[in-house]
């Protein structure tokens, strides 16, 4: 067991690590040190280091060192005690535990968050057959679309909850983004029409966004902007993407990965098409063209990972058959549903799943099946993002519903997930209802 001094020794070093990677969080925390906001930083500085999983010597030294929160100057705090735990001085020392507990003052804190916890929302979720309604139940009507393509789903949320909400004299906030770059000639009917966009931005009722060639994993310059909340009621994705997830990298090596690739989808190389980079692939006797980046493979844990953070429900619609079972996966518990380095195929799905897969095949269109009567949730699901000091390395999900199919009776959906019926070569798709701890 370390020594307390020791302990002390490594949080410093947490600290100053964290300092040389955060300026703008270092420039922003200088307000919260002024006059006018010291008591209220300094009671927000307790109360995180309390409930944040912090050894105690550090929690009790926090907690002393700020005065126990009732210090109104900064002059009257405990220098030496300061010094000891972050190595600075105390008006530097007091913005350095802002930037480590992220109490930062930033544009994001524009946009209210929910006050329902998760039980209350895992308990919606499963007496109510429509996910979106809890936008009407919340308190807080947010909703973050990802991968929003040609923004059907955004027109169809709208349609659908904008009027109700102005009677709760309300307003629906709907942030869309795709990465599809407005004006490329690649992505065709995925790309939203002009028309459609005015419409929304031009709604009453309704605070909308919609950010193209915007990478959904990249997302620090419109966090840092608050052109985004930190975390809206419900975070969506419909159709995603594959081969993007249809792979997850940390059970297939990136040999394997490529192979299959190329084995089920032909030989690709990165080229040019009306000036701007391209992914052409040859399908049989045909060369098909994508934005460059189609076959870069991020994986179901990054996507699950991005819908936990963001989102206090997420749903997950129009999800293919290769996809949901690499995303299923990695909710369940038991390891034997990962094996190493061996993609899932048609022939070894009933084998890799067993019971889960048979259970599963028989659910019928339409019809739902709660995750944990297939097998016990994963208890803890790896972080493959960047996260906070203040953050885990691993999270989990509540509950996860499964239900069958791309389209259900009064339940928004993207124009993808409508296109469904018409793909007669394609299985019928899944949605996922996913609550997070």
């Amino acid at each position: 067991m370390n020594s307390p001094a020791q302990i002390l020794a490594d949080f410093r070093s947490q600290v100053t690590q964290l300092l040389q990677e955060r300026d703008k969080e270092w420039e922003a925390s200088r307000k919260l040190v002024g006059a006018k906001h010291l008591t209220a930083t300094l009671k927000r500085l307790i109360e995180e280091a309390h409930r944040v999983d912090l050894p105690v010597i550090i929690r009790d030294a926090i907690t002393l060192a700020l005065g126990n929160s009732e210090t109104a100057r900064i002059q009257d705090l405990s220098g030496p005690r300061l010094k000891e735990l972050t190595g600075l001085p105390p008006t530097k020392a007091v913005r350095a535990l802002c930037v480590w507990f992220g109490v930062i003052e930033g544009p994001a804190e524009q946009w209210p968050v929910t006050s329902l916890r998760s039980e209350e929302i895992e308990a919606f979720a499963r007496s109510h057959s429509n996910p979106f309604d809890l936008l009407l139940e919340s308190g807080v009507a947010s909703l973050l679309d990802l991968g929003a393509g040609d923004l059907s789903l955004a027109t169809e949320l709208v349609e659908q909850y904008v009027a109700p909400l102005q009677q709760q004299q309300r307003e629906l906030i709907l942030h869309s983004l795709d990465r599809l770059q407005p004006g490329s000639k690649l992505g065709g009917p995925l790309h939203p029409e002009r028309e459609r966009l005015n419409g929304l931005r031009s709604r009453t009722g309704l605070s909308f966004q919609f950010y193209g060639n915007q990478d959904m994993f990249d997302l620090g310059h419109l966090d840092q902007t608050g052109k985004l909340a930190p975390r809206y009621t419900i975070a969506t994705c419909w159709a995603p993407a594959t081969p993007t997830f249809a792979y997850e990298p940390t059970r297939l090596s990136e040999q394997i990965i490529t192979q299959e690739l190329r084995r089920t989808r032909g030989t690709f190389l990165q080229t040019h098409y009306s000036g701007e980079p391209a992914l052409e692939v040859q399908h049989g006797d045909r060369a098909l063209l994508f934005p460059p980046w189609k076959f870069e493979i991020r994986g179901p844990l990054a996507l699950l990972n991005l819908l936990a953070h963001r989102g206090c429900l997420s749903v997950l619609g129009a999800v293919d058959t290769q996809v949901f079972w690499e995303i299923l996966a990695q909710l369940l518990d038991d390891a034997r549903y990962r094996p190493n380095n061996q993609p899932f195929t048609p022939d070894n799905l009933p084998t890799v799943f067993g019971e889960v897969f048979e259970r599963l095949s028989r659910l019928a269109l339409g019809e739902t099946i709660n995750m944990s009567d297939c097998g016990p949730l994963r208890r803890e699901i790896p972080r493959v993002l960047p996260y906070l000091p203040t953050q885990s390395s691993s999270y989990r999900f509540r509950s996860v519903q499964i239900r069958r199919g791309a389209i259900f009776p009064g339940i928004p959906a993207s124009s993808t997930a409508r296109r469904f019926s018409d793909m007669v070569e394609e299985s019928p798709p899944w949605m996922l209802i996913l609550v997070p701890e």
